[in-house]
């Protein structure tokens, strides 16, 4: 090529990078075209072309035009370095690595090959591997503070938050003003729990790159951990200034408000954050949208969403664990596994600890893999006096996940499935060939590792069953257990309680981001025409209490006719509901845990049915406790049964004589009888696959 025509590439090529450099794909596009008909054969222009392409999404054509390059410029370190990037975004990771080794037999020890190679591995979940790629590359490039970063980030990947720290550190001695060094930063203390220090880190991020809604919404986050709602709201609504697609961040801002009781942005966000569902918008959290006034649809859709992106995210390392699951033989225990962060003064081992000591002396061989440190409570202690409990609190997700297929368990059961503490990620590895969403999370996973969801006819009744993506196992009682041991001690006075000496006292003791306007405006209602009466309420965060208070003044219900309860422990809250009359119950979501105590503690509960499973299961509850009527269809109806209840005492103590009876006698509080049909339907689920069919759904009779 003369001198004049190198020049006029020359051109052409410094422009493209001009205009790739100003994020002006579409026009650098059609520069790379018209510079192609002038230097078909440049290696280096079909390079910058397929870049160009890969900008604009369009993968196939990038990858052609790379393939091009590689023909007229097979020693292009930049061309084999651009292949195994593309690869690596199409899903071709191992090619990428085969091509990136057979540079390095080429180049040995070039940084920009070790990097990309890095790359490769990482996105083949081989993060070890990866670790010592970049690591390795930062000898060739010991001033480029991203090499650092990579490396920070393979270590954190293996569940070394600390080492990860040192490289973070590195990073930003190199480059002080680095934002993404900073945000590393952050992500290592936040893995260590130190979420002070990881809020100033996203915030340092912040200040350093102002226009990614990623620094912000981290500092939101751990602005929730350290339960500073009202300012990590704030930040949520900052992440959204900047990306208003940014799925986590509506979703967590709308669940913080709810939190907060600050309602006047919520019928606005609301509706957009169900067309953000409906669009398939990535992050949205399933759990927060359970609170929403959505159908039972539009929560599966949200949960498959968010389950398909975290089965891309797992499937890498998935397929590097390749676990399988041999059948055993017939007469063979079945093991069974429950996964949760809540075996201890928790809803969820507060639940189920008298079903696990009834089904201690069964044939079935319990396994209890505690996410979460030992409280050194009593709950605990008894699950551990019953089952084996084996605390996982160090292990992440990839050696949890071997250690529970390394104790062939057969039926493994998610006890949080998206609720805080969520393995959905350690279940997306299919450790076990049955797995199960059971009690934790009030709905369907959306999931495609997820068998089966145990649940009954009333909270997943027939015309529901579309709406559930799980195979359904339905028993005959209530499918969320109780501990019947509980001894309930006297209460203090009224007055000790903030109580009037006199007057009918509604309680609602669910937390805060379930009372919604709607329900709180039906509380108002009852109040208002129950003269004398007063609403007990669970102490919300921050200033919650106080906004309700302002909200029922705004509606003529003088604001000292609300009274606030404290966290209490266990039995202590229990024995509180000796002063209330009725429990008014919530909408979209029911009071569930709550919802039992109340029960056991002999205080009648008065539920609206919803059309989702967490808007239906005090509904269960009550059916199966034998109070059917306290089930309403309607806000008119909900309003006139607890106007004319709470002015009813004779009425009420009927009820409550009822609920003790049901405790003695009745099937809701029957531990032995729930642990008996829980057994039988694990038996059924095992049962079917042990002679070779498929995942059904199964009645227990």
């Amino acid at each position: 090529m003369t001198d004049l025509f190198q020049s006029e590439l020359d051109g052409y090529l410094a422009r493209l990078t001009t205009l790739l450099e100003a994020h002006a794909f579409a026009d650098a596009a059609s520069l790379a075209e018209e510079a192609l008909k002038r230097f078909p054969d440049s290696a280096e222009l079909l390079r910058v072309y397929a870049i160009t392409l890969h900008q604009l999404d369009r993968r196939d054509d990038a990858l052609r035009f790379l393939y091009k390059a590689e023909k007229l410029s097979p020693d292009s370190l930049e061309v084999q370095c651009n292949l195994a990037s593309l690869e690596v975004a199409n899903g071709r990771a191992d090619e990428a690595i085969e091509r990136m080794r057979a540079a390095l037999r080429v180049t040995p020890g070039h940084p920009i090959i070790l990097l990309t190679l890095g790359n490769a591995l990482m996105a083949a979940a081989r993060y070890g591997q990866a670790r010592d790629s970049y690591a390795m590359a930062t000898y060739g490039a010991p001033s480029h503070p991203g090499l650092r970063l990579n490396v920070a980030a393979a270590e954190l990947a293996i569940d070394h938050p600390e080492q990860s720290e040192v490289h973070a550190r590195e990073a930003l001695q190199i480059a002080p003003t680095m934002g993404p060094a900073h945000a590393m930063l952050g992500h290592t203390q936040r893995a260590r729990g130190q979420f002070t220090e990881a809020f100033q880190a996203y915030l340092r991020a912040e200040a350093l790159e102002p226009g990614n809604s990623e620094h912000p919404y981290h500092a939101g986050m751990m602005l929730d951990e350290l339960g500073r709602l009202d300012d990590a709201q704030a930040a949520f609504a900052r992440s959204l200034q900047l990306d208003g697609r940014n799925g986590a961040a509506l979703s967590q801002r709308i669940f913080t408000l709810r939190q907060l009781c600050q309602w006047s942005e919520l019928e606005s966000l609301g509706a957009r954050l169900r067309v953000a569902v409906a669009e398939g918008m990535p992050g949205v959290t399933p759990f927060s949208f359970l609170a929403e006034d959505a159908t039972a649809e539009e929560q599966r859709h949200c949960a498959e969403t968010f389950a398909a992106a975290i089965d891309s995210e797992m499937a890498p390392l998935r397929r590097q664990l390749a676990f399988t699951h041999p059948m055993p033989a017939a007469k063979t225990p079945i093991r069974v596994g429950f996964v949760s962060n809540g075996f201890g003064e928790h809803a969820t081992g507060l639940l189920m600890v008298g079903m696990i000591e009834d089904l201690a002396e069964s044939e079935l061989e319990l396994h209890l893999y505690a996410t979460a440190p030992s409280d050194g409570g009593a709950i605990r202690h008894r699950l551990e006096a019953a089952c084996h409990v084996d605390d996982v609190s160090g292990l992440s997700n990839a050696p949890l996940a071997e250690r529970i297929h390394a104790d062939r368990i057969e039926v493994l059961i998610d006890l949080t499935v998206y609720s805080s503490g969520s393995n959905a990620k350690l279940f997306a590895l299919r450790p076990a060939p049955l797995q199960v969403n059971w009690l934790g999370y009030p709905g369907t996973s959306g999931a495609a590792w997820m068998d089966y969801l145990l649940a009954d006819a009333v909270v997943a009744p027939a015309h529901l069953r579309s709406t559930i993506s799980e195979k359904l196992v339905l028993l005959p009682r209530c499918f969320q257990p109780n501990d019947s041991t509980r001894k309930i001690p006297p209460a203090p006075t009224r007055e000790a309680c903030g109580l009037p000496a006199q007057g009918t006292v509604f309680a609602c003791f669910n937390a805060s981001y379930k009372i919604n306007s709607p329900s709180f405006n039906r509380f108002l209602s009852v109040l208002d025409q129950t003269p004398d009466s007063v609403l007990w309420l669970l102490s919300g965060p921050e200033h919650a209490d106080q906004r309700l208070r302002e909200q029922a003044a705004q509606a003529g219900i003088a604001a000292d006719r609300l009274v606030f309860l404290a966290k209490l422990p266990h039995l202590d809250y229990l024995a509180r509901y000796e002063h209330v009359d009725l429990f008014l119950d919530t909408l979209p979501y029911n009071a569930h845990t709550t919802a039992s105590d109340a029960l056991w503690a002999g205080c009648p509960l008065l539920t609206l049915a919803g059309e989702t499973f967490a808007g239906r299961v005090a509904a269960s509850l009550l059916q199966h406790a034998g109070l059917p009527e306290l089930v309403t269809e309607d806000e008119d109806s909900f309003v006139a049964l607890a106007v004319s209840l709470g002015s009813n005492h004779e009425a009420l103590q009927l009820l409550r004589h009822h609920l003790q009876q049901q405790r003695r006698h009745g099937k809701l509080f029957d531990m032995a009888g729930y642990a008996a049909d829980f057994r039988r339907a694990v038996q059924a689920m095992v049962a079917r696959r042990r002679i070779g069919r498929p995942a059904a759904d199964i009645h227990i009779q």
